[in-house]
């Protein structure tokens, strides 16, 4: 086993693991921060999606070991004092989920989106072309497009169309 010192959602922790142990595995099983979804294994749908140290990583497939002395961010630590996020808020409003499973990871990748495209208007165009590592098995992407649009623009970003 192990140690890997890391902080959590704003919390630091130290989580003992065998050196093959995946990030999504520490963060599911060891913190039970169940919001960080597991559904290929490949780093192809992106429902694992976390930020790490501020950039969108894919869970799956890194080692837990990789996070030592970094800052990871889950969709749990995204509305810590219970209030959702506008990107949140703007998925529910704008019908960007179906089922769920994928929502945690697009609203991750969501928020890394915005914040890489802040010094240039976001238009549908782009915000397809960075979704492209999330996978929405249940709709065709309409609601979601619109979903990060509307939260982009309450996050004070320009969006175009």
């Amino acid at each position: 086993m192990i140690d890997v010192a890391l902080t959590v959602n704003g919390r630091a922790m130290t989580v003992s693991v065998e050196p093959r142990t995946l990030l999504v595995e520490v963060l599911r099983e060891k913190l039970r921060l169940t919001g960080t979804h597991v559904g290929c294994d490949t780093s192809q749908c992106g429902a694992c999606t976390v930020h790490l140290d501020g950039l969108s990583v894919k869970a799956c497939t890194m080692l837990a070991v990789q996070a030592e002395g970094r800052s990871v961010t889950t969709i749990e630590g995204v509305a810590p004092d219970g209030v959702l996020h506008p990107m949140q808020a703007a998925f529910r409003e704008h019908h960007g989920l179906q089922c769920g499973f994928c929502t945690p990871g697009m609203v991750m990748s969501a928020l890394a989106l915005v914040e890489r495209n802040k010094n240039k208007p976001l238009t549908e165009e782009i915000i397809r072309s960075e979704l492209e590592g999330n996978m929405c098995r249940c709709t065709g992407y309409a609601g979601i497009v619109a979903s990060i649009a509307a939260g982009a623009k309450a996050m004070g970003a320009k969006v175009e169309g």
